[in-house]
């Protein structure tokens, strides 16, 4: 193998223009950017601006990320969905939400400041 080439196993994949460090105490949403279409397996998301399609691979992490709006934290979020002795699968959401985060299919929710003169 040439010096400069790396093998498929050992690529990264290609990152989210600007990649957000997910924060599970914080409040998140789907991306205005992102539409999802249901499949037996959960669902597709398609990123329109990337044109990247990224796999929820079961419907109880589809409701989870549609989900998140209603919730004051991705924390919470989770809580409504896994049971509370159920910890595996707490972590487990909240490393698919970090990867969503990453690329793009969630964002942090902002609020706007608005100041009265």
């Amino acid at each position: 193998m040439p010096s400069g080439s790396a093998d498929a196993a050992t690529q990264k994949r290609p990152q989210a223009d600007h990649p957000l460090a997910f924060d599970s105490s914080a409040k998140w949403e789907r991306s205005a950017k992102i539409g999802l279409r249901p499949e037996p397996f959960g669902a597709l998301a398609y990123h329109f601006d990337t044109r990247r399609l990224v796999f929820l691979k079961s419907p109880v992490l589809v409701e989870l990320v549609d989900g998140l709006v209603d919730h004051d934290s991705a924390d919470a979020a989770i809580e409504a969905i896994v049971e509370p002795a159920d910890d595996r699968g707490r972590q487990a959401h909240v490393k698919a939400l970090a990867s969503l985060a990453e690329a793009g299919v969630i964002e942090p929710v902002t609020t706007a400041i608005s100041f009265v003169g």
